[in-house]
């Protein structure tokens, strides 16, 4: 992999508030880069020629009536908006993972794998998408190393399927953990959620006692690792992109006034063929290696920019019916849908919507957000809900219940009566997912 894709890939990754420091410190690096005040000043000829193709290639943003930059004559109101979208987020569970990889003696190719596998967790730690599809082909038997690396990092129980397979990765690297613990865990998590602790005792023909220590030591793990980040100091997180309804029409506005405008610095790009300079090798190499990598980096944003807008307007399109009418019309929506609809990999969309955020009517929600399994109902071919929009719906009839706490199998049974069958076990899942009670605690 070159150093410069490396970088491409690297930057497409970095939110916002990332970005501006990775600008900065390019800036003070490379003496043939500079902030440009009036970006009008730069003609399209004196853009890379990379950065053209990429122009041609993106020019047909403006159809279907979205617009990718939309800062005319609304500019300061959109900039308010945007100010006054920012939200107080808690430090992401990615750059505590990413932090703790970077610091590991491997190979180049097994970290880019722990990097897409970390990248595709969600806010509890668990898989948003089967990790077998967001790897490249070439870099699959290397998937089962990154899973267990990633698992062993602080939080331990991340890089997992649910909470029942965290409980398990907790437990198996636990020394403490009494005989039979993982055994139950894997087993009978179902029997001991629900108080059997005899027909446990039964089947492991063990004494009560012992199911009695497994259970005291469970208790002590944590079934959701990543939500301990919740906790943290927040800090403030200013939404890449904002779409609004404009006369039927969705609207996504970059927010672009965030990244400082860049450009080749005069001098340099003059003394490039200043006879003196040609004369003096050093010189002349100097000259040239940073003017080629200041071209290179601002391709790069502007590449990453135009990729972020590209998915955020597919993203639009399927989800048309969540920006009109709120969350609980989230569809059933993957990395791979959004990655043939715009002709990149699905790595591409994993890295381009990890802590990248959209602001609109319902709120701001990460890119991420958007990316939710598919449920089975009643008479679909099971592409009909989605698990977020099952998630509101189980939420909405809690709320509504009016001191009636229904049980997770009544939940269930109303869930039926609406056309989504889910198993009871299924509705208790997604009811700790919301950080909801029991009927019994409520």
């Amino acid at each position: 992999m070159s150093p410069q894709l490396l970088q491409s890939i690297q930057l497409m990754a970095l939110p916002l508030q990332d970005l501006k420091a990775r600008i900065e410190e390019e800036l003070e690096k490379n003496p043939a880069l500079e902030v440009i005040e009036d970006p009008k000043t730069i003609s399209y000829d004196e853009a890379p020629s990379g950065q053209r193709e990429n122009d041609e290639y993106f020019e047909d943003y403006s159809d279907s009536g979205f617009s990718p930059t939309g800062y005319d004559d609304e500019a300061g109101d959109v900039k308010r908006k945007f100010m006054e979208g920012a939200l107080a987020r808690p430090e992401s569970l990615q750059d505590h993972l990413l932090w703790q990889l970077s610091l590991q003696p491997i190979s180049e190719d097994l970290r880019s794998v722990c990097e897409l596998l970390i990248r595709n967790l969600d806010e509890n730690g668990f898989h948003r998408e089967d990790p077998k599809t967001i790897v490249p082909p070439d870099k699959l038997p290397l998937l089962e190393e990154g899973i267990k690396l990633v698992q062993r990092f602080d939080p331990i129980g991340v890089c997992v399927k649910d909470y029942k397979e965290s409980l398990i990765v907790q437990a198996m690297q636990n020394p403490d953990a009494p005989p039979y613990t993982v055994l139950i865990l894997q087993e009978y998590l179902e029997l001991l959620e629900r108080g059997k602790i005899k027909e446990i005792v039964k089947k492991l023909k063990i004494t009560e006692k012992e199911v009695e220590e497994c259970l005291s030591f469970i208790k002590t793990l944590t079934p959701f690792p990543g939500r301990e980040f919740s906790s943290e100091p927040p800090r403030y997180v200013i939404p890449d992109l904002m779409v609004t309804l404009k006369e039927g029409q969705f609207v996504i506005i970059l927010n672009d006034e965030e990244i400082p405008v860049l450009g080749l610095n005069p001098f340099f790009a003059n003394i490039q063929n200043h006879p003196e300079a040609q004369k003096l090798k050093e010189v002349k190499q100097f000259v040239n290696n940073r003017v080629k990598e200041a071209r290179w980096f601002i391709q790069s944003i502007h590449q990453r920019n135009q990729t972020l807008l590209k998915v955020a307007k597919a993203i639009v399109e399927f989800q048309r019916d969540f920006f009109l009418k709120g969350p609980k019309y989230l569809r059933p929506l993957t990395l791979k849908d959004i990655a043939q609809e715009i002709g990149v990999h699905e790595a591409t969309v994993s890295r381009i919507t990890t802590s990248k955020y959209i602001q609109t009517e319902w709120g701001i929600f990460e890119l991420k957000y958007f990316f939710s399994n598919s449920i089975s109902g009643a008479g679909s071919t099971g592409s009909q809900y989605s698990k977020e929009a099952v998630k509101q719906i189980i939420k909405e009839i809690i709320e509504q219940e009016g001191g009636k706490n229904l049980s997770d199998q009544k939940i269930a049974d109303l869930l039926s009566k609406r056309g989504i069958q889910l198993a009871r076990r299924t509705v208790t899942k997604y009811r700790k997912e919301l950080a909801i009670s029991s009927s019994y605690d409520r």
